[in-house]
């Protein structure tokens, strides 16, 4: 088994300055991609004559790389470089340039990208599969139905059953072991959610009826959040700010994510982030999803500007 590997803060910048052009021939594909935006009510663009944004140059920086339980050459052979390179085009057709110059550096975009790992399905648990046996076990000792006092309830059995007890017992101590298991899963199931981009789904579904339309939208969601993920997260950072008064600013996010199942990251990413693109330093207004898009980005030279130095 692969042991994720925890996220370490921007401390130390590595500043990439890279090449790039963006052919936009786009065709749809199969694949649903989930994408969540957001930008602070202080970030503003400014838009030029034609429409376009006025450019913003950007500074690159690594996050962190989250990996799956299980071996997945297609996305563990990658290393930052190679993830910050792709979505470079996506970047630009959305005006944010690489930076040419840190004092004229606007954003510090710190990438993370890797597979969520997804709990186990409830029904394939040996705590569920213990809580069967023990309810056939019981039912077959103490068949319930048959056993009901002068007002027809349901008779426990009596204490010199004490087989009957035992099987209750067992039966008992298996409730308990699946409802342990189930906070687990809500815990798992919750980070996922908060690193996908799935938190607005989350919250309002959270108090979803047995038997309502919410509940099915919950259980839509925990379908999409109980199957691993390839995901990205650009978080965009104002640049001046930490590199002079080595304060943090978040001006916009951007997590986007598509199933692993028939997936291959090192071929999936560079479409998944062409139709992020849109949502680049905007507001999804919660989660959207669509058709992954397909496209052809060449990617030229890479420039290491070196480290910004901690004040």
């Amino acid at each position: 088994m692969k042991t994720q590997r925890s996220f370490p803060g921007p401390a130390f910048l590595w500043v990439l300055l890279l090449g790039f052009s963006l052919f936009g021939t786009v065709a749809r594909a199969e694949e649903i991609e989930a994408v969540s935006s957001r930008a602070s009510p202080d970030y503003v663009r400014t838009k030029l004559a034609g429409g376009r944004y006025q450019t913003e140059p950007y500074a690159f920086a690594k996050g962190g790389f989250w990996s799956g339980n299980l071996s997945d050459p297609t996305i563990d052979k990658l290393g930052f470089m190679d993830v910050a390179r792709t979505i470079a085009a996506p970047l630009a057709s959305q005006d944010y340039v690489p930076a040419k110059d840190p004092k004229a550096t606007k954003l510090l975009i710190v990438v993370y990208w890797g597979t969520t790992t997804a709990p186990e399905h409830a029904s394939d648990s040996a705590s569920y599969r213990n809580l069967n046996s023990a309810n056939q076990t019981l039912n077959q000792r103490w068949p319930v139905a048959q056993q009901h006092d002068i007002y027809g309830n349901s008779k426990l059995p009596s204490a010199k059953d004490y087989t009957a007890w035992a099987e209750f017992d067992e039966v008992t101590t298996a409730i308990a072991a699946v409802q342990s298991e189930n906070r687990l899963r809500d815990n798992v199931d919750r980070r996922n959610a908060e690193m996908l981009g799935y938190d607005s789904w989350w919250e309002s579904t959270f108090n979803a009826q047995n038997g309502s339309a919410l509940e099915v939208r919950k259980q839509d969601m925990l379908n999409e959040l109980e199957e691993d993920r390839y995901f990205v997260v650009l978080l965009a950072y104002d640049f001046q700010m930490l590199w002079k008064d080595r304060k943090s600013k978040l001006l916009w996010e951007t997590r986007f994510s598509v199933s692993q199942h028939h997936s291959q990251f090192d071929k999936q990413l560079r479409a998944m982030a062409l139709y992020a693109a849109k949502y680049f330093g905007q507001d999804s207004h919660g989660l959207r999803h669509d058709p992954v898009p397909e496209g052809r980005v060449e990617l030229g030279d890479v420039r290491n500007l070196g480290t910004v130095p901690e004040k």
